[in-house]
């Protein structure tokens, strides 16, 4: 029990360093001995959850925890986790909460939950809807590489729903720069012109975005302002959110030795 107790610690720990980290730094967090750390380590680098950079000998996870993670979040286990987290963004917001993944060039609903107030959007778990438009999609299209955004550019057909969807290239690509500044997306009517969102990234176990969350609400009752404010909300749901999927946030910057 102490052995896999160590050698689940040493596995955080060397995942809390997206750089790799080293032996001496290791077991000074972990509090073991470096012949202690170094063993368990050994051992995790023969079974391939463990690897060792060649240049710098740092340790960093190996790609079998990887499948491992990617294999445990299949959209039943993402629907399971995210209930809890949108019950409660609904409950402090007020206002209907939505979980969205990618499906090719648009996003579907996965899970969601009606707020406590009246007048309640009555959107369906299953629905799909185009990225272009929506605040769950613009989250998903801020995560693009910049090639995979200017293959979708190309290929997307940028339909209007309403009179204040964005149907032109250039102006997507000025919203998608500014979300990606922001770290947050708005549908001001775009989709359906009664109607206004807010969303933000989730992202998994590696850093990677998989999904969106947001609120959106009756546009007489949400303007712009009101999303702004509670964006703060859907912030700490997306972070709860975040972690429930294995990630663990950014990693503390490296502070330089004085000279």
């Amino acid at each position: 029990m102490q052995s896999i107790g160590r050698g689940f610690a040493i596995i955080e720990e060397i995942a809390r360093n997206r750089d790799g980290i080293g032996l001496a730094d290791l077991s000074k967090r972990v509090g073991l001995h470096n012949s202690t750390t170094f063993h368990l380590v050994k051992t995790m680098v023969s079974l391939g959850y463990v690897r060792q950079m060649k240049d710098s000998k740092r340790y960093r996870i190996g790609r079998p925890l990887f499948a491992l993670a990617a294999s445990a979040l299949d959209e039943v286990e993402m629907m399971s986790l995210a209930a809890p987290v949108l019950d409660e963004l609904a409950r402090t917001s007020g206002e209907s909460a939505h979980f969205s993944v990618p499906m090719g060039d648009a996003v579907v609903v996965l899970a969601r939950t009606s707020g406590p107030g009246a007048f309640q959007l009555s959107d369906r778990v299953g629905v799909v809807r185009p990225a272009h438009c929506t605040a769950l999609g613009k989250i998903m299209l801020a995560a693009l590489v910049p090639g995979q955004f200017e293959r979708y550019l190309q290929r997307a057909e940028l339909k209007a729903n309403t009179p204040k969807s964005i149907t032109t290239a250039e102006h997507l690509a000025r919203e998608i720069a500014e979300v990606r500044r922001a770290g947050l997306a708005f549908d001001d009517g775009e989709f359906d012109s009664e109607v206004r969102c807010v969303a933000l990234p989730v992202r998994d176990f590696s850093g990677r975005v998989i999904g969106a969350i947001g609120i959106s609400g009756p546009v007489w009752r949400l303007s712009i302002e009101a999303l702004q404010k509670r964006a703060r909300i859907v912030r700490a749901a997306a972070d709860c959110l975040s972690g429930e999927f294995g990630y663990a946030g950014e990693p503390e910057p490296r502070v330089k030795a004085a000279v």
